[in-house]
């Protein structure tokens, strides 16, 4: 019989989550028993990890985020598979797909785009799918913050510049404006704030940002489809970035970045490379 997937979710919320014996067992990059959920990166087939390539090439099912996933990967090394968009398909419609693959003895993956930590909702899937007796597991995959990053040729943390991350989204269907932080994380100075799935909200928070008072000369860099064959970068501030995203039409696949690393300048030189480096040998000299 098939079980509800929100009795799954409902039993978690209820209790405090024991700490699963498997934990222990397995570091990040084991292959496990059951249904793996794998990140799959940013877009560039290269940027799936070789774990994630190997569970993929070995696929009968794959479960994959559509269009957030390039079809060149699935294309690489999902092409034997059976493959399913789960763009549209609700909880009700995904467990059962999984959970009856998996028990006819098919070997089945979920393909998350980025890391599927981040935004992804996976926990409700494999809470779901443990649930009904199906074991699951995590197999991380590069986030989009680090492929923008990366097009940028800068770090999201510089030493005098940015000492924190912060990976957030925007207020709206699913974030009320109470819990968005962006105007708390931008006030702090040196935090690199990474904004995931605000691309549409660019305008909307830019001009809260600037109604509660920040710096309008704060660097912005929006990067549109972060490692893809049609990647674009729009460098900005938070007075400019809102007509700059719009004129290039863009309203969603982009990553936004608040902040002065993202511009890679104004760092002073770290301790690792300086005086710390140096301080084994200094003191053999004295």
């Amino acid at each position: 019989m098939t079980e509800d997937p929100q009795d799954a979710i409902d039993e978690q919320a209820g209790r405090t989550r024991d700490r699963d014996p498997r934990v222990y067992d397995h570091t990040a990059g084991d292959e496990q028993e059951g249904i793996p959920f794998v990140g799959a990166g940013p877009g560039d087939p290269g940027l799936l990890t070789v774990t994630g390539k190997r569970l993929c090439e070995a696929a009968d099912l794959v479960v994959h985020a559509g269009s957030l996933v390039n079809s060149e990967l699935l294309d690489e090394f999902c092409s034997h598979a059976e493959q399913v968009n789960s763009i549209g398909k609700d909880l009700e419609e995904l467990v059962p797909l999984m959970r009856d693959a998996y028990e006819a003895g098919d070997t089945v993956v979920r393909l998350h785009s980025g890391d599927p930590a981040i935004y992804g909702a996976a926990l409700e899937q494999m809470d779901a799918l443990e649930h009904e007796g199906v074991p699951t597991y995590f197999v991380p995959g590069v986030t989009s913050a680090f492929a923008a990053s990366a097009t940028l040729r800068t770090q999201l943390t510089l030493n005098e510049v940015a000492n924190h991350v912060a990976f957030t989204r925007p207020q709206g269907k699913t974030l009320t404006a109470e819990e968005d932080h962006i105007g708390e994380f931008v006030g702090m100075g040196d935090v690199t704030t990474c904004i995931y799935l605000g691309t549409h909200a660019v305008r909307d928070t830019m001009d809260r940002l600037l109604a509660d008072g920040h710096d309008p000369e704060t660097p912005v860099a929006v990067v549109y489809h972060a490692s893809w064959p049609d990647e674009d970068v729009i460098e900005g501030t938070i007075g400019t970035i809102a007509d700059q995203v719009e004129e290039a039409g863009y309203r969603a696949s982009a990553m936004v970045i608040i902040g002065e690393a993202a511009t890679g300048s104004g760092y002073e030189r770290s301790y690792l490379y300086g005086d710390w480096a140096n301080r084994g040998q200094s003191e053999a000299d004295d």
